[in-house]
């Protein structure tokens, strides 16, 4: 077991005109990540500093929506992105959030893959004094299930409607907030639950034992193996994932959490230079010790796990550093 502590990421962007080596990269790059304190924002800020080091200067861009983002990148609006696998298929198919956007089907051919890792778990959390012990509990109850426009939501409330059976709007009432909000409002009694995506150990999470309880709800074993949820866990960016009730200080649930797990990947676009790609790939890996100290779940960031819920094409300069590194790409996202 280890001790959770806050940490504070400070993403170093370079705004003057400095003068660059001759072998350096002149341009200022746009990139979009999550909020502070995400770990999807923890990963792309660590991604971006250690690309600094190569002299790709990426200008962080933090607090955004990822669906809208992923579609600038696709666009060529921005150059690097966090990127999250169950959003390609409904770019692609111009779906749901996409549904109006015309571009989002040619945008979605243009993404390119840079490295996936294992971001963290869904936290369905409730403070004790909310009356919600189990998921049944939660009829008639408002519920925080994420931002307006982003996936977390739709997926936060297909996780209440396996699980119980409850439809939004009907056996619950769902709010949709900012992450920032979503928080404050549970810690404020606005809401009843918050369903927050975060990593495993989020001093986020913890910050609402230190000053009482809170339970962190687990799926039932009766639910784990049915149709329904299997599907949900097989998603792009899905699966299965455990931790232990007494990881958090102030949690109630005893024994081990099942909980939904999510995963992500650092993306860029086709219209990237090989060379800007390969150089902060490379430079990532090569200052992977420097990465890992970090935050705690970014130690589980290896050349092991680099090609994790990937599924669009690797960017041929990403493609470039792992070959050269030998390590094996699997045929399906080779550029």
């Amino acid at each position: 077991m280890f001790s959770i502590r806050k940490y504070l990421m400070i993403a170093s962007i370079t705004a003057a005109a400095v003068a660059l080596p001759a072998t350096g990269f002149a341009d200022i790059y746009k990139g979009e990540t999550a909020g502070v304190g995400d770990p999807v924002h923890a990963m792309f800020v660590a991604f971006a500093n250690q690309a600094g080091k190569a002299d790709v200067e990426i200008q962080v861009n933090a607090g955004q929506t990822l669906t809208k983002s992923m579609l600038k990148g696709g666009k060529g609006e921005i150059d690097f992105f966090s990127t999250v696998p169950s959003l390609v298929g409904l770019m692609a198919g111009q779906k749901r959030m996409y549904k109006t956007v015309d571009a989002a089907p040619a945008a979605a051919k243009n993404l390119r893959a840079i490295l996936g890792f294992k971001a963290g778990a869904y936290h369905p959390v409730t403070l004790s004094s909310s009356g919600i012990e189990t998921w049944e509990d939660i009829k008639g109850k408002t519920v925080f299930t994420g931002p307006p426009a982003g996936s977390a939501s739709a997926t936060s409330e297909a996780l209440i409607k396996i699980i119980t059976g409850y439809e939004s709007g009907k056996d619950y009432t769902a709010v949709r907030l900012s992450w920032g909000e979503g928080y404050a409002a549970l810690a404020d009694g606005k809401v009843d639950m918050m369903v927050r995506p975060a990593e495993v150990g989020s001093s986020n999470i913890e910050r609402f034992g230190l000053s009482g309880e809170f339970r962190v709800l687990s799926i039932p074993e009766s639910v784990v193996g049915n149709e329904a949820m299997q599907a949900l866990f097989g998603r792009p960016g899905r699966g299965m994932l455990e931790f232990e009730g007494d990881l958090y200080k102030g949690q109630l649930t005893q024994g081990k959490i099942t909980a939904l797990g999510f995963t992500q990947f650092v993306g860029t676009h086709a219209g990237v230079a090989d060379d800007v790609v390969y150089a902060a790939t490379k430079s990532f890996w090569e200052n992977i010790d420097e990465v890992h100290a970090t935050a705690f779940f970014l130690q589980a960031v290896t050349p092991e796990t680099a090609f994790t819920s990937i599924n669009i094409p690797l960017h041929p300069g990403a493609a470039r550093y792992y070959e050269e590194a030998g390590i094996t790409i699997p045929e399906d996202i080779r550029p």
